[in-house]
């Protein structure tokens, strides 16, 4: 008569893609990619001690992080459905009472990406309703080194002394025949002489009510009607017109009315 409980029959291991290894391998694969003290490195460790003729399979499940581990052995032990990662938690619900201010103000943030693209978004209402914020940095410089001079606004003429002459635009110091470049993509408006003091002079109308132009300049190297990008060559600096020395004068035109450039740079 037979004595004791019999012990039931385990049910052969189903690997999900079961991929023979060598101890070497098994090691290594333990040591690269599975935490030393985490509960797969264990069962890894546990299959191997069966004996160092075993083969161990290691494959990842078909959905999910999850490995499934095979051990195949004389008693049919049967590892599988380890989760590599926590069950992420549902999102927390964020509360603030109802004396704290909330802002959805979006910060000033910009993109080298596509100016251009900026410059148009901006320019669906007319230049005039541009606010302060979104009209900041959406113009390139007209040069490659900026060195400002004479700022736009009230000043003392430097050819006659007169005090509380509107100057109409922002000045840079720069050598003359130095590459002046469009600040925007845009259209030529205006190439030739201009007879208030601008001497040589370039308009590029960006659309929109808005305008740059380039002044004292010693050549124009666009024409009336031609289509530049921002960045193109227009002209080569001067000290053309009513000018005491070799600079540019950038202007900033909105709805027919000059701006600080500055507000625009």
């Amino acid at each position: 008569m037979q004595r004791g409980r019999r012990r039931a029959a385990s049910p052969p291991a189903q690997p999900i893609a079961s991929v023979p290894l060598t101890r070497r391998e098994v090691l290594a694969a333990e040591r690269s990619a599975i935490a030393p003290h985490g509960t797969l490195g264990a069962l890894i460790r546990a299959g191997i001690a069966h004996g160092a003729g075993q083969k161990v399979g290691i494959a990842l499940a078909a959905t999910g992080l999850a490995l499934a581990v095979t051990v195949p052995s004389a008693t049919g032990i049967s590892l599988a459905s380890v989760d590599s990662a926590p069950v992420p938690s549902p999102e927390t619900v964020v509360t603030a009472a109802s004396d704290v201010p909330i802002s959805f103000a979006a910060p000033a943030i910009g993109s080298a990406l596509n100016p251009d693209g900026q410059l148009k978004e901006k320019l669906k209402v007319e230049a005039s309703n541009v606010t302060p914020q979104a009209a900041k940095g959406t113009l390139a410089a007209p040069l490659k080194v900026l060195t400002p001079t004479s700022p736009f606004g009230s000043r003392i003429n430097p050819l006659t002394g007169s005090m509380g002459e509107m100057h109409t635009g922002q000045d840079y110091a720069v050598q003359c025949s130095t590459a002046v470049f469009a600040a925007a993509g845009g259209t030529v408006t205006f190439a030739g002489w201009h007879p208030f003091g601008g001497g040589n002079r370039v308009v590029v109308d960006h659309g929109n009510g808005l305008s740059t132009s380039y002044n004292h300049l010693s050549s124009i190297g666009v024409k009336v009607g031609q289509k530049v990008q921002r960045g193109d060559q227009v002209a080569l600096s001067g000290t053309t017109g009513a000018s005491t020395g070799c600079h540019l004068h950038f202007e900033v035109i909105v709805d027919d009315e000059t701006v600080d450039p500055l507000g625009w740079l």
